[in-house]
């Protein structure tokens, strides 16, 4: 099979840095919240040493807060045990340039507990590759589509305002519109040819429903190197707005009068060559495989216990509002983007379009979630609920999705199918982990507050 342009074997990267094209290799992992952490190494060391041995990092990276702060509370890792090390074992099949960066390659890494040699199990990237493993009858195909506010402010400069008064990267709507679309085209364009440079295959960017709002959609892949691409997505978007002076934020929802960002997931199983969605049933509108069915009906009836992985923050609930594009009840329908699941594509193509999570999720707890919930309909053959024709945000009869970190965690905490799928252990750290970032907004004053109540109060 042919690499895609960017991707590197460590032979092709011997020689690029022989001739001193690349002098550095960021080697990486994500913590709890999906940022991208880790060290940059020279590329000579790293070939020499970090490719086979990896390397260390604190293991309070999976305890941290959003301000680096160490929490406490965390079984895993703690003052009282020291914050050791974990190892950082790099998946050389990650290894790409990082065309937006200047002589730069990166490498993901799975996080290794040292004394067993085992994956650390409530890692991101491990929790992803467990349920992979569970999945071995099927390839599960995942596709991401994230959208993102553009602003012509500097990072530096919002953080000094406030992120109060930016300026947006449009002011009208550019859903689509391509005369808008082309004023942001020095920061899309720019990312579109560095992440196809860096073996990452794009399909497309286009204007979104919100004064600078914008997604870009890059080709579906295994789940692993899908959920792996997203992470470079951010980070490559990022950067190069960074790099041009601008900024660009994936908040769930920046502003209360715009538009929230999603992040839309398709997911499909597959044997060999064949869409083990594809099948010859009827449901609803469609025809698709009992494998489908099953998987829909799991993938929802499991969403309530398992939506703060797709909704990780205070600021994810937010989005759910009526008429939003965001779905606010659990349903499924064909083609409708009123619903929460959305079936597209037919025969070879048929998937599931996902649209509760928001852009601010951590895409391998997102398809950790999805996989467990529909690995768990297949097994247990559960149905989905009645096609859904017309209007969802209307449906009063149709369960809501969560309203809140709060509740969310609450119903993760006491799943009995998180506990039995992910384990205590998890599932402990997870909610430790949720409760602590709720706690943190429930103990700040906002500017909302400060205007309602400064004078009238």
């Amino acid at each position: 099979m042919n690499r895609p342009t960017g991707c590197l074997t460590l032979e092709h990267l011997a020689s690029l840095a022989g001739e001193g094209t690349i002098d550095t290799v960021i080697v990486g992992v994500t913590d709890l919240y999906g940022r991208l952490v880790g060290k940059r190494f020279d590329a000579g060391f790293f070939l020499e040493e970090a490719a086979e041995h990896g390397t260390h990092g604190c293991d309070y990276l999976l305890t941290v807060d959003m301000e680096m702060e160490p929490v406490p509370g965390y079984a895993f890792a703690n003052w009282e045990q020291g914050y050791g090390d974990v190892h950082l074992v790099p998946d050389l099949a990650t290894l790409r340039r990082v065309a937006w960066l200047d002589r730069t390659a990166v490498v993901l890494c799975d996080v290794v507990d040292d004394s067993t040699g085992d994956l650390v199990p409530l890692a991101p990237r491990s929790l992803l590759k467990s349920q992979v493993a569970a999945a071995a009858d099927w390839t599960a195909q995942a596709a991401s589509e994230l959208e993102y506010y553009l602003f012509r402010n500097s990072y530096r400069d919002a953080a000094r305002c406030g992120y109060a008064g930016l300026e947006a990267g449009g002011w009208y709507l550019e859903d689509y519109h391509l005369l808008q679309g082309s004023r942001g085209e020095d920061i899309h364009g720019a990312a579109r040819r560095h992440l196809a440079a860096s073996g990452i295959p794009v399909e497309n960017t286009k204007g979104e429903w919100g004064l600078g709002q914008h997604e870009l959609n890059i080709r579906y892949a295994p789940v692993l190197e899908m959920a792996d691409r997203h992470i470079l997505l951010k980070q490559c978007l990022k950067e190069t707005a960074d790099a041009a002076g601008a900024a660009v934020t994936f908040m769930a929802k920046f502003d209360a009068q715009q538009a929230g960002s999603s992040c839309h997931v398709h997911i499909s199983l597959w044997q060999g060559e064949t869409n083990a969605f594809a099948g010859e049933d009827s449901l609803g509108p469609i025809r698709c495989s009992q494998t489908f069915r099953w998987f829909l009906g799991g993938f929802m009836h499991r969403l309530p216990e398992l939506m703060v992985l797709l909704a990780p923050t205070v600021n994810s609930y937010k989005r759910y509002q009526s008429g939003s594009w965001a779905p606010t009840r659990i349903a499924w329908s064909h083609d409708n983007r009123t619903a929460g699941f959305r079936v597209v594509g037919h025969d070879q193509s048929l998937r599931i379009e996902c649209r509760v999570p928001g852009a601010d999720c951590n895409p391998y707890l997102v398809y950790a979630a999805a996989l467990a919930a529909g690995l768990d309909g297949i097994a247990e053959k559960r149905e989905p609920p009645p096609h859904h024709q017309g209007d969802v945000y209307q449906a009063d009869q149709i369960a809501h999705v969560p309203a809140s970190l709060r509740e969310a965690s609450d119903l993760f905490t006491a799943s009995e199918f998180a506990r039995a799928t992910f384990g205590d252990a998890v599932v402990d750290h997870y909610t430790h982990f949720f409760r602590n970032e709720q706690a943190a907004y429930a103990a700040a004053v906002t500017d909302w507050e400060r205007k309602r109540y400064f004078e009238r109060i």
